[in-house]
């Protein structure tokens, strides 16, 4: 018993000061760049800079890595038909949420209708502002649905990873993953070394991420400082009312997937108060993509779940951008004195689903899939009325990335608790005691962080080592005899 004592121990990961925590820089960044927009707003709008800066070191590591960690996790699988099971669940649990989303937008906007008594008159607004937006939106909206599944297919196979297209490298991620499954153990060392590029892939991250406050402190002098003053009047109204919705979003609708799925809404949002606070910051949810997986696989998800869905959901489950998107076209109607019927509007709701899935999880993005979406209905709502949400654009971009990610990651854990996936001990373990879990340490190493924890109440044994990822877990296996590898293979998914 002191044997086992002491080796819990010496497992247990060593309690970090506050500011050893990532968290404590980004909130202090924060700090700082409210302080400078508001007492020095000339300086804080020219300091955009840094966190674009920050975007793009993220975003140059993002293709490769997601392309990595999905022909890893897929491939460990080695089953095609339970791949397409989980993908066809992945994709049906985010339209559902995303209905929803759209649905509580347009409830909300109908309610508290904070565009009414506005009283513009088209005809003599100012549309100068929504021209880049117009102009934008019409590059993007190039035929519909059709231009949409055929943007999936990348120009050739290194256009995807150039062109940064999380849909196109998803894509090929899939094929490759099928054909490495298909050819069986011939492909190990692929897949070893796919495995092992991603954890370099991490690496950087780990290193990027502390440039994470600068970046914070850029975004939001840049915010306050360039549109601090121009929230004024109804515009203030639609702007609290959207960051309204969300909340109601995550609580209402959110909360209760969190109960049936067997965990606590809140304790999740503890567990990822690092993530939500960058991403605060810069305004763009891409930015914590790879941490989120860390987070995801070290809270129980395994590899493979991680791999498809949280790819997946930053395309197709921008739930945020969902609630902007119902609520700026009911908003625009409003100011206008337009009334639109209730039929077009569930036409609308119907519309924008398909609109909104492919957009991307940057700042502005939804901006511009909104004007795109008006623009079939531009007979009913004058698409150049996006001029007058312009200038609180940005504000509400933070809370279109920050119910984004949280509707993401819960959505990770949802489907493996639905797949049957989910280590919902370990789940239940890590949102207790998020403090056991290191991200920066699940990017540096092999396996995830090994998780402080007693002795399992149905084998007797010691979960310390449990906790870290097998390097024995079947990675691919042999379609034709239907073997799974074991031995010296590369890390496999949780238990």
């Amino acid at each position: 018993m002191t044997q086992e004592t002491a080796a819990d121990t010496a497992a247990a990961p060593k309690k970090k000061r506050i500011y050893q925590h990532l968290y404590f820089w980004v909130l202090l960044g924060i700090s700082v760049g409210i302080a400078i927009g508001l007492l020095a707003p000339g300086v804080g709008a020219e300091m955009k800079w840094l966190a674009d800066l920050f975007i793009k070191l993220v975003k140059v590591v993002i293709a490769p890595t997601i392309f990595a960690t999905v022909v890893v996790g897929i491939a460990g699988m080695g089953n095609l038909a339970k791949a397409g099971g989980l993908a066809l669940r992945t994709v049906l649990y985010f339209n559902i949420t995303t209905v929803f989303a759209l649905a509580i937008g347009l409830v909300v906007v109908n309610v508290i209708q904070p565009g009414s008594g506005l009283g513009y008159d088209i005809a003599k607004f100012d549309t100068s502002a929504a021209d880049d937006t117009i102009k934008s939106a019409g590059e993007t909206d190039q035929g519909g649905l059709t231009g949409f599944v055929l943007d999936l297919v990348p120009e050739s196979f290194a256009s995807a990873f150039v062109d940064g297209k999380l849909l196109q490298v998803l894509l090929l991620a899939i094929l490759v993953a099928c054909a490495i499954t298909m050819i069986g153990r011939k492909a190990e060392p692929v897949v070893r070394a796919l495995d092992t590029f991603a954890k370099i892939m991490f690496g950087v991250i780990k290193l990027v991420m502390w440039v994470a406050p600068l970046g914070a402190m850029g975004g939001i002098a840049f915010t306050i400082g360039e549109h601090g003053s121009s929230i004024l009047g109804s515009l203030a109204s639609f702007m609290l009312s959207f960051w309204l919705t969300c909340l109601l979003f995550i609580f209402l609708v959110l909360g209760p997937i969190c109960y049936a799925a067997g965990f606590n809404l809140l304790k999740y949002i503890r567990y990822i108060k690092d993530e939500l606070l960058i991403v605060l910051g810069t305004s763009s949810s891409e930015t914590v993509l790879p941490r989120m997986i860390g987070k995801m696989e070290a809270a129980g998800t395994p590899k493979h779940v991680v791999g498809m869905t949280i790819p997946t959901g930053y395309s197709f489950n921008l739930d945020g951008t969902a609630i902007y998107m119902s609520m700026g076209a009911l908003f625009i109607a409003q100011a206008f004195g337009i009334d639109v019927p209730i039929a077009t509007q569930i036409g609308l709701l119907l519309f924008m689903l398909i609109s909104s899935n492919g957009a991307a999880g940057v700042s502005g993005a939804g901006l511009v899939t909104l004007a795109a979406s008006l623009t079939a209905f531009d007979s009913v709502i004058p698409v150049a009325g996006i001029a007058l949400i312009v200038g609180i654009d940005r504000f509400m971009s933070e809370g279109r990335a920050l119910t984004n990610l949280t509707g993401n990651g819960l959505g990770t854990l949802v489907i493996a608790r639905w797949t049957g996936d989910l280590d919902r001990e370990r789940l239940s373990y890590v949102l207790d005691n998020p403090t056991t879990v290191d991200v920066d340490e699940w990017m540096k190493e092999e396996s995830a962080p090994s998780l402080e924890k007693g002795e399992n109440s149905a084998t007797g044994e010691s979960e310390s080592t449990d906790a870290r990822r097998s390097d024995a877990e079947p990675v691919v296996a042999a379609a034709a005899a239907g073997e799974s590898n074991s031995g010296d293979g590369p890390a496999g998914t949780s238990r």
